[in-house]
């Protein structure tokens, strides 16, 4: 089984929808779209994913199914340099998460003081349940750190989704802590990930990534990819987001 999460465009974070930008990088993913193979097609309930979703799919007939847990995983989190007001879970400086060696533990970077505040660890396990019954409907359930095929199959599920939901899913898949993958790693815009099952003995599954943020659709396009979710290349990048 196939599972393909393609980022919305580029946002327009206040309104939840997208910008000229993001609705240009959207249309691009149109002539991509017959050849990722889909049978299934889902979204999340979020506008600028819902927006991105319908320009891609113009003239195909689909209709996604609208998944709650695909929403953007954006609780609120009071981050060390700045306990004042809130932000993002991943929107952390590098030099306050990469000291503390829980981080980096899939099983406890949600204990940090300032996740547990936010009740982070509840909310990815509220999203987690939700994505494993998911899984189970489609014949694959956990086993430990693998998975069952209780009914192996070759299905393709397209997702149009977020960033930092993504991500988050990635490192479930993959046993890897969610913040190093939200830090190390940028999908952009309209951006393709897909995650395979490989059943190398029977009935017995791991996923491997075969493609992370592929963006070969906005090059064959011309174009290069947008820059939202990055923060600058060189501090002195005064035109770049620090």
């Amino acid at each position: 089984m196939k599972l393909i999460f393609i980022r919305h465009g580029d946002p327009d974070y206040r309104n939840d929808s997208l910008t000229e930008q993001g609705i240009h990088e959207a249309k691009l993913l149109t002539p991509r779209i017959p050849r990722l193979h889909g049978d299934k097609y889902y979204v999340s309930p979020f506008g600028r994913a819902q927006q991105t979703a319908k320009l891609a799919l113009e003239g195909t007939g689909i209709e996604p199914e609208i998944l709650w847990w695909l929403e953007e995983f954006q609780h609120p989190v009071r981050r060390p340099d700045r306990p004042e007001r809130a932000g993002v879970g991943w929107d952390w400086l590098p030099r306050d998460w990469t000291v503390i060696d829980e981080m980096y533990d899939p099983e406890h970077w949600y204990d940090h003081p300032a996740f547990v505040e936010a009740g982070i660890k509840e909310k990815y396990e509220k999203v987690i349940t939700a994505f494993e019954a998911f899984l189970k409907e489609h014949g694959y359930e956990r086993d430990g750190r693998m998975y069952k095929a209780i009914r192996p199959n070759n299905d393709t599920l397209i997702f149009f989704c977020h960033f930092g939901l993504t991500t988050l899913i990635l490192g479930h898949l993959l046993g890897i802590s969610t913040m190093p993958l939200w830090q190390g790693l940028i999908a952009a815009p309209t951006s393709v990930t897909t995650v395979v099952t490989e059943e190398r003995t029977p009935g017995n599954v791991q996923w491997r990534c075969t493609a992370y943020g592929d963006t070969s659709h906005i090059y064959a396009a011309g174009e290069e990819p947008g820059f939202s979710g990055r923060f600058c290349e060189c501090y002195t990048n005064e035109n770049e987001r620090h």
